[in-house]
């Protein structure tokens, strides 16, 4: 079987989640990715939780990728790093900015040791402006952007995610960067630097508050999402068109006239109390019965248990 990018070597310079799962993809997508790690290894290979003496969260964003330990402050480590780059495509690193002048491999002494080669580099703000030395992870892009306000109005507080949703839009943002940056060297003979950041990549994930904001100077737009009570739990309903929010409407006794989309509905929603007051039936028949009444639905489960998760692979135990 051949993938997108076989031939394709990476040379990974990552710690925690947003660089490791960049890379993590890239290997998916068939290219051979090298882990650089610091002597001992990289922190998160003794990260919670554990299971039989291994890191979960090391496991999962470094699955399918090659290893080695560097010293790269002494100069035997600089010298096979520099040979690696010698045959190498990408660099990606996420080091706070200026880290990688210090050790000597800024993305102009790379270029001069290979001119085909890709730097990626993944960090908290961005290469350059006022918050550029900050250290910065998940939660402060959550914070900073506006998004835990958001996800917090069902409780009335900021509330982070549970899972760091910052790191994968991230993780995504350099994956694309990646792979438009071979593009054009394949097209051109020449490498790129490719710059993402949490804060940009949070912002992203607040598109529709945002220019909603400067539109009117309001808050609004968007908001929290919490599922629907039925009789033994939890379902969600996402009417996100105005012909089904209407058909909803008339189905649980409110006005057909009233089709703003309910993609989801936060506390205190009139249509909310319509529907939940609606006769009570269990999560699943809600569910079914949403579905083949055109409503996108399905009932709460606490992990992904359902049978799309195992037939198109998206779930994988090894």
């Amino acid at each position: 079987m051949s993938f997108a990018l076989d031939g394709v070597r990476v040379l990974e310079l990552a710690r925690y989640q947003a660089g490791p799962r960049g890379g993590m993809i890239l290997s998916d997508l068939g290219a051979e990715v090298i882990k650089v790690e610091p002597l001992g290894g990289e922190e998160t290979r003794r990260h919670p939780p554990m299971v039989r003496g291994q890191s979960v969260y090391f496991t999962v964003y470094n699955r399918g990728k090659k290893s080695l330990c560097l010293d790269l402050r002494s100069a035997e480590g600089k010298q096979v790093f520099a040979a690696l780059v010698e045959k190498a495509d990408v660099v990606l690193e996420n080091f706070r900015p200026g880290v990688m002048r210090t050790m000597g491999f800024d993305y102009e002494r790379l270029r001069a040791i290979n001119p085909r080669i890709v730097l990626v580099s993944v960090s908290g703000f961005g290469q350059y402006g006022p918050y550029t030395e900050r250290p910065a992870f998940d939660p402060l892009g959550q914070a900073m952007s506006g998004l835990m306000a958001l996800t917090g109005q069902p409780v009335g507080q900021p509330l982070g995610t549970a899972s760091s949703v910052v790191d994968r839009y991230t993780a995504l943002h350099a994956t694309i960067g990646t792979l438009a940056a071979l593009r054009h060297r394949d097209r051109t003979g020449e490498g790129q630097v490719v710059d993402v950041c949490l804060l940009d990549s949070a912002l992203t994930m607040v598109e529709i508050p945002t220019s909603y904001y400067l539109a009117t100077g309001a808050e609004g737009g968007e908001g929290g999402r919490p599922p629907y009570r039925a009789k033994d739990g939890w379902v969600v309903i996402s009417a996100a068109g105005r012909e089904m929010a209407s058909r909803l409407m008339t189905i649980v006794g409110g006005d057909e006239r009233d089709a703003t989309p309910l993609p989801g509905s936060s506390v205190g929603d009139r249509r909310r109390a319509l529907v939940e007051g609606a006769p009570l039936t269990p999560s699943r028949r809600s569910a079914r019965r949403s579905a083949t009444r055109g409503f996108p639905s399905a009932p709460y489960a606490p992990s992904p248990r359902w049978p799309r998760t195992r037939t198109s692979g998206s779930a994988r135990c090894s």
